[in-house]
């Protein structure tokens, strides 16, 4: 008898992802915590094999910390290197060569697939911390579609989230337009009428006025706003005070550094950020006794000698970044506190990326695939999974009243 089957929606990239376990450049089992279930530890506690077993008790510690759960009940104890301990000398888990993959603790089951539940349907992405999924994701010239899949319902998932958008408790909330909001996001930034930057720019303007309607208690007046700014973008309107916007690469550059460098204090463990971080930092010459004013012209200078040719033909790397970050993390309702803050972090995530590859673009005197996708995966691995500097980074903001419409058109617009 056949098992059951449940209906998925995912990217149409998901249809060829697969592990390709010891052959990956940036394996997943180092670089940052393993969380380790509470039903795999006592699965691990009934393993009678002496290898395993030793690993086990020598490897693996229980997570006294406050706060903890059942997915996070114990973590794996890494190795000087960061490397798990369970892996052997061909790079492959002995967990799951000994015993199977019914064995490995959910996180390491399900990475880098993301699930979420939304009006009872699960949807399925992935994390581009993954260099074959950022490839998949990132790298298709075409627009990112999604299509409906099936799977059996003994596959195991972590979800993420889980929205029911005709819930009564929702009556009086935003997340009730979750599919409107969606839609237009997502045609927004698809939507190659635009460039990049203005479609990110636009979307700022629409993210405001939608977070002053649920401020004002307005929220029957959102799909008007919805309709009124798809009317705008259809007849060019915003054209105008688009190409009005002024760019100051210094300001951006030193922002964004300023940014950077907060997450570097934090401790980095993927040595392959690192190299792109110091490829950068080289690339525009970066000392403490250079100009700021130098700094910035370099910036501007290798953004129109490698960055733009390259992304002329390319900007669709970038696009792809944002539609998944935007149904991955179900924007705008991610774990930020307002759905401007969540506008907010889809910008600096843009505007990072974008500066680290026009330092390595100058250090390099080129950019290409290759390097776009080692940055991306690299930077999604050391920022996208550190809750703490998110956090931080959008404290900072605040406290320095960046957290503007204006100050996000500076970190977007070269």
């Amino acid at each position: 008898m056949s098992e059951k089957k449940r209906t998925l929606l995912i990217p149409q990239y998901m249809k060829s992802f697969q592990c390709v376990g010891p052959a990956c450049e940036d394996s997943c089992c180092a670089g940052w915590r393993v969380d380790i279930d509470h039903g795999t530890y006592k699965k691990y506690q009934r393993v009678r094999d002496e290898e395993l077993s030793r690993l086990f008790d020598g490897c693996i510690a229980r997570n006294r910390a406050a706060g903890h759960g059942e997915g996070n009940y114990a973590k794996v104890k890494l190795l000087k290197d960061a490397s798990c301990p369970f892996l052997n000398e061909e790079k492959l888990c002995r967990i799951q060569l000994k015993r199977g993959e019914g064995y490995l603790s959910d996180v390491c089951s399900t990475y880098p697939r993301v699930v979420n539940i939304i009006d009872g349907v699960a949807e399925r992405s992935a994390t581009v911390s993954c260099p074959a999924a950022a490839r998949l994701a990132l790298l298709a010239p075409d627009i990112m579609e999604f299509d409906e899949a099936e799977e059996e319902v003994s596959v195991r998932n972590i979800i993420r989230s889980d929205i029911n958008t005709n819930d009564l408790k929702l009556k009086s909330k935003p997340q009730k337009y979750f599919w409107e909001l969606r839609f237009f996001s997502v045609g927004l930034l698809q939507n190659r009428n635009y460039l990049l930057s203005e479609r990110l720019i636009i979307l700022g303007m629409f993210c405001r006025k939608l977070q002053d309607y649920i401020s004002e208690s307005r929220l029957d007046e959102i799909p008007e706003l919805i309709t009124t700014y798809t009317n705008i973008i259809e007849d060019g309107s915003f054209r105008d005070s688009l190409s009005n916007i002024p760019v100051q690469y210094a300001i951006q550059m030193e922002l964004l550094k300023e940014i950077s460098d907060k997450r570097y204090f934090l401790g980095i463990q993927s040595q392959r950020y690192v190299k792109c971080y110091s490829e950068f930092l080289n690339g525009i010459q970066y000392t403490a006794e250079a100009k700021v004013e130098e700094i910035g012209q370099r910036y501007r200078d290798f953004y129109n000698q490698y960055y733009l040719p390259f992304m002329t033909g390319h900007e669709h790397i970038l696009e792809n970044y944002l539609v998944n970050h935007v149904f991955k993390n179900l924007f705008p309702f991610t774990e930020e506190k307002s759905l401007f803050d969540s506008y907010m972090m889809l910008v600096l995530h843009y505007a990072l990326i974008k500066m680290h590859l026009i330092g390595m673009a100058g250090f390099h005197k080129r950019l290409d695939e290759e390097l776009a996708i080692m940055l991306i995966q690299s930077f999604a691995k050391t920022t996208e999974h550190s809750r703490k500097y998110l956090d931080n980074v959008a404290d900072l903001l605040k406290q320095n009243g960046y957290n503007t419409m204006a100050y996000m058109a500076i970190l977007i617009k070269n």
